[in-house]
Parts: C-alpha cells; sequence; structure tokens
C-alpha cells in the first residue's frame, strides 16, 4: 500500500488521469456512472476502480449524489463559460448567427470529445434533486444564452416554430445519444452547428459563417479561461 497525502492511503499505485485524488475518483466514477449505470455504482467500487478504501473516498465526497453533482456541472461548465465570453460579440464585430455556430461547434466539441460521455446522466431521475440546482440553473442559463442568439440569427423567425435558438440546443445535445450508440464521427460537432444555422435559414451563408465562427473560436481560447479544453479543430478537422 502506498500513500499520496492524508486522507489517501492507496491499496495501489495510482492509473487514473488527474493530478488528485479527487480527480482520479471524479475519472473512475464518470466511467463506471456512463457503463454501468448510477443505480447499479457504489462508493466502494468507485473507491476500487480508484485504488484507495472506501473510507478515503469519504475524505473527498460525502456521497455517490456529491460526485454526480461535480460531473454534471463540468459538462456544462466550459461551454457556459465560452458562451459569456462571446455573446456579447454580435452587438459588436461578428453577427449573431456567427456567433451562434461557434457556441454550437465548441458545445458540441465539449459533448463528443470528454473522455466519457456524462451528459447520457443528465435525465437521471437521481439529478432532479435540490442539490443539483447549480447544474440545472447553469444548464438554463447556457440555453437561455442559445434562445437569444437564435431570435437575432433567424433570417425568417416566423417561419420556425418555436424559439430556433432553443431548437439548435437541442440538436447540439443529440450528439450524446448519436456517441451513446457509438454513431459520433470527428465531423459530427461541425455538422450539428451548420444544421442550426440551416434551422435558422443561414444555409446559403454557411461558408462565410464558418470560417467567421472558426475565427471566434481561436480568439477565445487564447483567454486561460478556455486553456486545457477539447479544442473543435481536433474533433472535426478542416472547416474550410
Amino acid at each position: 500500500m502506498t500513500s499520496a497525502g492524508p486522507g489517501r492511503p492507496r491499496n495501489q499505485q495510482p492509473s487514473r488521469p488527474g493530478a488528485t485524488a479527487r480527480e482520479e475518483i471524479l475519472d473512475a466514477a464518470a466511467e463506471l456512472f456512463t457503463t454501468q449505470g448510477f443505480a447499479n455504482t457504489s462508493t466502494r467500487s468507485i473507491a476500487d476502480a480508484v485504488g484507495i478504501w472506501q473510507s478515503s473516498l469519504y475524505h473527498h465526497f460525502k456521497t455517490k449524489d456529491d460526485i454526480l453533482k461535480d460531473l454534471l456541472e463540468s459538462t456544462v461548465a466550459a461551454s457556459l463559460s465560452f458562451a459569456k465570453a462571446v455573446s456579447g460579440v454580435s452587438s459588436d464585430s461578428a453577427s449573431a448567427e456567427v456567433v451562434l455556430h461557434a457556441l454550437a461547434l465548441y458545445d458540441g466539441t465539449q459533448l463528443c470529445s470528454s473522455r466519457w460521455n456524462l451528459g447520457i446522466l443528465y435525465h437521471l431521475p437521481e439529478a432532479r434533486g435540490g442539490q443539483f440546482d447549480r447544474f440545472l440553473a447553469s444548464r438554463r442559463e447556457l440555453r437561455a444564452i442559445y434562445g437569444t442568439l437564435g431570435v437575432r440569427a433567424s433570417a425568417s423567425p416566423t417561419d420556425v416554430a418555436g424559439n430556433p435558438g432553443d431548437l439548435v440546443f437541442r440538436l447540439v445535445e443529440s450528439l450524446v445519444n448519436l456517441r451513446a450508440d457509438g454513431l459520433v464521427l470527428p465531423s459530427s460537432p461541425l455538422e450539428a452547428a451548420d444544421a442550426g444555422l440551416i434551422i435558422c435559414g443561414r444555409g446559403k451563408e454557411l461558408q462565410v459563417i464558418r470560417r467567421q465562427s472558426a475565427l471566434i473560436i481561436e480568439s477565445a481560447e487564447r483567454l486561460e479561461d478556455f486553456q486545457g479544453s477539447a479544442h473543435p479543430g481536433d474533433a472535426v478537422g478542416a472547416r474550410d
């Protein structure tokens, strides 16, 4: 047995990504929740997957719900930060349709490129409890930004049933199910973003929108907040 700090005795050498025991616990839980199901995963099985004693896990998380809360919040955090950073751009140097495309592409890339497909946990009955309010509020805020951009981006608002931005949000989140079925391709995030703009009546402008969208993403990712996030270029390839 080895030790890696207070409250973290190990029964084997660490084998998971993560600079801390907490990160390793989250990675193990993410794998088990998405492959075996939340209800079928115990804290003991998570501890075993990390190589720590079950009692040590409780130094970092009091309950299994606390682990799920952190994982769910992580699925929204990067995209919401990106959305907040670029949502005001549409009033300055770029049109709303370009910003909406950039957001959909960035968000879709996060969902498709994360180590585990945590989006499939969104609709768990357990994820509707009060302890998940911060995750639910963040997801609503992200959805609202999509909605605001969609109204501004739509070429013919009266031709679209409901809010076009909300439809784009739902389209991007459908990548979660596509990934669960093993059908996600490197081009899938870009295809979802393109389809969203077609919904908004901007299909004829896609080539120009793609180029400008890529510039917005590249500019935003130069900021420290986005370093380490999945890069859309890595997921979708060339955007010529």
